[in-house]
């Protein structure tokens, strides 16, 4: 399982890029070797549980007993031996431990493309409610442009109650062909209302950015959506333009970036760190691998980082990295608290499966797993100023933006306070 199947998604299953690992057999010997044994299939998922999965107690689960259960049936049909195998990781109480049966694997393979047909949403399962919630709508998408926010509920899909679906149903009922529509019942706060959404090619761009004027200063503002395959190489080409610009210092909006890829969150830490650790990744073992800098970065010039509850995991590793190397300063609200890592891993039949194997820690050992990264400058902002920021009026970063504006001001007397000499490099 290399680096790069490693996933650092906030949600159960997200519609977003992945990097996958490990295909293993071609999908007609996958058959044939799952018609003559789908017991080999559960075999093979419970064995990579049994080496790779984070928890080595199993949730206090007899894991060899498990296994002995589960084989010790008869199966008749694919679906059986995949529910066998959903009941099986059910037993670890982990959302982000899951099996993806052959159309929802290769749903996540084509996310990895940069590219998606559907509305531009990322789901999740909420842990207490088990109801559908929205993670993060896509910017320029028929979701975002709708108005649908991060934390709505799907209440229904083409009037279909969500009552008990998870999310690999609701991405099934929710993507489709190009141009047709599909309408979304969501609730939130205590209001429900219809969203009739046309289905489009959804081209996945994670890095905006533009030059700002703040008191006669260039500053360069950098806003990351997710950390996908190619969010490493649209940061560095930001970064070096705006660098050419001669801007004095940035503000990177991390705010409902539901995470991602960790790979991608490591090389762009490294565009704005020269030293320092970035991560430590610890399995169940108790091993710790750290990734450091390593003296390439792009700027050493003044950062303010924004980050709200909707910034998650791969979002955190980042903020988290910059806020212990005294690098940058964080404004905004809590982040959401995930620090596990995933690898994703293809399966005989064509399925897959995705294995919770690491907790994370920030560089100064931070556990964020469900306590989230505090910052410098708390901004709370009320349900209203959320959605007028967040929602179809789409106000991220103008002068309507409490955050971003409070993010430029501490930026300005950050740069001000250096030229005098009066502040360390932050």
């Amino acid at each position: 399982m290399t680096k790069r199947g490693l996933v650092l998604g906030a949600t159960a299953v997200a519609v977003t890029a992945v990097a996958v690992t490990g295909i293993g057999l071609h999908s007609s010997q996958g058959q044939a070797f799952f018609q003559e044994s789908p017991k080999e299939l559960i075999d093979e998922v419970w064995q990579l549980i049994d080496r790779n999965y984070v928890d080595g107690t199993f949730n206090q689960v007899d894991w060899r007993a498990v296994r002995q259960q589960y084989l010790g049936r008869a199966y008749t049909n694919r679906e059986q031996a995949y529910d066998a195998i959903r009941e099986m990781l059910e037993l670890l109480d982990d959302p982000y431990t899951r099996f993806m049966d052959p159309q929802e694997f290769r749903n996540m393979q084509i996310d990895t493309s940069g590219e998606l047909t559907g509305v531009g949403i990322q789901l999740a399962q909420d842990e207490e409610t088990n109801e559908l919630i929205v993670v993060a709508p896509i910017e320029d998408t028929p979701a975002f442009d709708a108005g649908i926010m991060a934390r709505d509920v799907i209440v229904s899909i083409d009037g279909q109650s969500t009552e008990g679906m998870d999310t690999n149903a609701a991405v099934n009922l929710i993507r489709g062909p190009v141009g047709t529509e599909v309408n979304l019942t969501i609730r939130r706060g205590d209001q429900e209302m219809d969203f009739q959404l046309q289905r489009a090619l959804i081209e996945i761009h994670p890095v905006r950015y533009s030059v700002q004027q703040q008191n006669g200063e260039q500053v360069g503002y950098i806003r990351l959506n997710q950390f996908s395959a190619n969010a490493s190489e649209e940061m560095r080409d930001a970064i070096q333009d705006l660098e050419a610009q001669g801007v004095s210092g940035y503000v990177l909006d991390l705010r409902i970036n539901p995470g991602g890829l960790l790979y991608a969150s490591i090389d762009i830490a490294r565009m704005w760190l020269d030293e320092g650790i970035i991560v430590s990744t610890v399995s169940r073992q108790g091993m710790a691998e750290q990734e450091v800098a390593n003296g390439t970065a792009l700027t050493d010039k003044p950062l303010v980082v924004l980050v709200d509850g909707g910034s998650a995991s791969a979002s955190e590793i980042l903020s988290g990295a910059l806020q212990d190397n005294s690098r940058a300063v964080l404004v905004g609200t809590r982040t959401f608290g995930k620090g596990l890592v995933q690898s994703v891993r293809g399966l005989g039949d064509g399925s897959g499966l995705a294995v919770t194997v690491a907790k994370y820690l920030t560089p100064s050992n931070r556990d964020i797993n469900e306590q989230g990264i505090e910052p410098n400058i708390v901004v709370e902002l009320t349900e209203e100023q959320r959605q007028e920021l967040f929602g179809v009026s789409n106000k991220i970063g103008t002068d309507e933006d409490l955050q971003y504006r409070t993010a430029l001001q501490e930026l300005d007397q950050i740069i001000a306070e250096q030229r005098s000499g009066t502040r360390a490099a932050q």
